[in-house]
């Protein structure tokens, strides 16, 4: 029977299972060995995985194998190497394979109940540490749900609007007659909702009746006059902002030429495209005046990232709008004190002030918070140890990062059987061939 060898196995990048034996079998071709597409994946398969050995530091972390189904993946903290994987995250299944090989010492884990229990029941001695990064990974989530549900208190971040800007000027008939269709139509919609909430009804009333969505009714109740229902989004700031204001005097100068403009604006510095600048001077050529940018509200993702954004690392725009957010909403400023503080326990390594924490949390009143609570309460002793020591499940998302590039070159239709053999054998035929001293030519 031809062996094959391990270097040969390490050098396999296959797509799918067939690709994976056609590329097998076309290195063999090369080297004068006559295999088959079938048994190459055979020979693999045959290829024994290395034993088993205990780990004082052991990681255990969850994966998607496929639709619905998850995976479970045990790392050796100290080596870096995987040591195997299965499917399922079942606590009977963990707690047998930790009772088969004895000595674990600390396992570093998520804070999965079924993990919890596996570890308790299969090494009821070994330390159990909750990664520091899924509690902060939940605090997050719970300030975007809180800033979600109170979505109405994004706008105050805004800058105030100038006493002096213009007021809008009420429109004639005549000029009513310039606009669109879907102006026009925007136009009825808004005094149509206006005079039946003003009415009092209710926004579901006047969307059974008007037969449109409830939030659309909602939008044209919130507007103060139809211009803001139909107005353009609000662009993102661009590299051509700092050059607007050079832009409008060249144009009362007669010059028209975008090409121009553009090579103009490279002398002073600009480097973006030359579309952008032909963009940006087309409303010129119709007399209207230069599309500048418009602040918008945070959205709830943005103003969680401000809060759970080290204010160091804050930049001018974030410290001038967040205090005034914070000032506006009570509810964000008291998540934004607990962020703070949660922080502060995780810079210092310290969790003596966790139970206050955990009091405080649950008693803000703020349902996404005192959920969290609970969890963290429940695994407090974990969640402890992952503050207070160096252990952590970054190897552990590692090389579930590395289980999924496997997944991905095999078209996710790889079996667990295969998927183990891959993981494990291609890690650790890298550090064989890594730790191996090489030779430089004279």
């Amino acid at each position: 029977m031809i062996r094959i060898s391990d270097r040969s196995i390490a050098s396999i990048n296959g797509a799918t299972a067939s690709t994976f034996r056609r590329r097998r079998s076309r290195m063999l071709r090369i080297l004068n060995i006559r295999l088959s597409r079938v048994a190459v994946l055979s020979q693999l398969m045959r290829a024994p995985l290395p034993p088993l050995v205990t780990p004082q530091v052991l990681g255990v972390d969850g994966f998607a194998l496929y639709g619905g189904t998850y995976g479970t993946l045990l790392v050796d903290a100290a080596t870096r190497l995987p040591l195997t994987l299965w499917e399922g995250r079942d606590a009977e299944r963990l707690g047998r394979s930790l009772r088969e090989h004895p000595g674990v010492e600390v396992a570093c884990r998520d804070g999965s109940l079924a993990y919890r229990q596996g570890i308790t029941a299969g090494a009821p001695d070994a330390v159990q540490v909750s990664d520091r990064f899924h509690p902060w990974q939940g605090l997050s989530r719970r300030v975007q749900d809180i800033a979600s549900t109170h979505r109405g208190c994004l706008p105050a971040a805004l800058p105030p609007i100038s006493d002096t800007a213009p007021a809008p000027v009420e429109e004639s008939v005549e000029s009513t007659i310039k606009h669109t269709p879907a102006e026009r139509h925007a136009r009825r919609l808004f005094e149509a909702v206006q005079a039946l909430t003003r009415s009092g009804r209710s926004h579901n009333s006047v969307a059974r009746e008007l037969g449109l969505n409830r939030r659309t009714v909602s939008k044209y109740a919130r507007a103060r006059n139809w211009q803001e229902v139909v107005r353009r989004p609000p662009r993102w700031f661009s590299t051509l902002d700092p050059y607007l204001d050079y832009l409008q005097p060249r144009r009362d100068e007669g010059q028209h030429s975008a090409k121009i403009l553009h090579e103009e604006l490279q002398i002073k510095g600009y480097l973006g495209h030359y579309q952008r600048v032909k963009m940006a001077v087309a409303p010129l050529r119709r007399g209207l005046p230069i599309d500048e940018p418009r602040e918008r509200p945070p959205s709830p993702c943005e103003a969680a990232r401000w809060i759970t954004t080290h204010p160091h690392r804050r930049g001018p725009h974030i410290n001038d709008r967040l205090p005034r957010l914070l000032d506006h909403c009570p509810e964000l400023k008291t998540a934004h004190d607990l962020v703070h503080r949660f922080a502060a326990m995780l810079d210092n390594r310290d969790a003596t002030s966790l139970p206050e924490w955990l009091d405080d949390l649950a008693n803000t009143g703020l349902a996404p918070l005192t959920g969290l609570a609970r969890a963290l309460r429940e695994d407090r002793a974990a969640v402890t140890q992952g503050i207070t020591t160096p252990y952590n499940s970054g190897v552990n998302e590692g090389r579930i990062t590395d289980v999924k590039l496997q997944k991905r070159i095999m078209a996710g239709r790889t079996g667990v059987r295969l998927l183990r053999h891959r993981v494990v054998l291609i890690a650790h035929l890298r550090r064989r061939y890594a730790d191996r001293p090489t030779i430089t030519p004279r």
